[in-house]
């Protein structure tokens, strides 16, 4: 029976290296992913700020062409731009009376 228990030792000794092995190979690999999901959390937060510049220059954009768009010509632009400015510039001098 010594020699079936010390064969018993022995395989289970074996099993716990393997064991071992795994469990350090799984933890460089848990340690690997850690750092992958941080670098691609990185750029997904610099091409979410693209995004939003991308979205603010996208309206602005959008706004200046509309009021340039809006009058048909360059002339009526400047027609309504002359008129926004002295409405407020009525205002102003309604607010320091």
């Amino acid at each position: 029976m010594t020699i079936e228990l010390e064969e018993v030792i022995s395989t289970l000794n074996d099993n716990i290296i393997e064991l071992k092995g795994q469990y350090n190979n799984i933890i460089k690999e848990n340690t690997e992913l850690k750092d992958k999901l941080l670098t691609l959390t990185k750029q997904l937060n610099i091409k979410e700020n693209e995004n939003e510049n991308i979205i603010n220059n996208y309206e602005s954009l959008k706004m200046a062409k509309t009021i340039a768009a809006s009058s048909g010509d360059a002339h009526d632009a400047k027609i309504k731009i002359n008129r926004l400015v002295r409405e407020i510039d009525k205002c102003i001098s309604l607010l320091n009376k």
